[in-house]
């Protein structure tokens, strides 16, 4: 039971210790979470590129299984810009409604190389990259350089269409 005095009660003002420690504790928790994802600012413009590549060929890999016809991805390496096109019955060729004629990679990124299972690697020109409806696109190795000569290698999954990225230059 607290009596008080007329005249002689004192309101504690500030915080406590425990109350600062929880404060620190959660300040150095959040620290631990956000500044991580602040360590790749110089990579956004390399990292981004991977990821549109990384998005493209999925969406032409799921478009070739669901729609039953062959799809391809070509690959321009000395303008550094891919395009996804479908295979008609009659040979011809024809833009991917859902994805513009000529992706450009972002500005100052570069197609260095790339290897596709049973062709070889290229350096120079154009690659096509075969995508068919029976859920199948030929292995693929994509390297990519930044501007400070920082690469990345994207991997494709020939059975999934799914994609990894890597730190580097590395040869699978």
């Amino acid at each position: 039971m607290l009596i008080s005095i007329a005249g002689n009660s004192k309101k504690a003002s500030g915080f406590t210790l425990l109350e600062l420690t929880i404060v620190l504790f959660l300040v150095g928790l959040f620290s631990v979470i956000v500044l991580p994802r602040f360590s790749h600012i110089g990579e956004g413009e390399l990292q981004h590129s991977a990821r549109r590549l990384s998005w493209t060929i999925k969406y032409l890999f799921n478009e070739a299984a669901l729609s039953s016809r062959e799809h391809r991805i070509i690959y321009n390496l000395d303008d550094d810009t891919y395009r996804g096109m479908i295979l008609e019955t009659d040979g011809s060729l024809f833009s991917v409604e859902r994805i513009p004629e000529e992706i450009k990679l972002d500005q100052n990124i570069q197609l260095m190389d790339m290897t596709v299972s049973g062709r070889g690697t290229f350096s120079q020109g154009e690659v096509t990259v075969r995508i068919l409806p029976s859920g199948w696109i030929e292995a693929t190795t994509i390297h990519l350089r930044g501007a400070d000569n920082q690469t990345l290698t994207v991997v494709v999954n020939p059975l999934t269409g799914h994609c990894e990225t890597y730190d580097g230059y590395r040869e699978f």
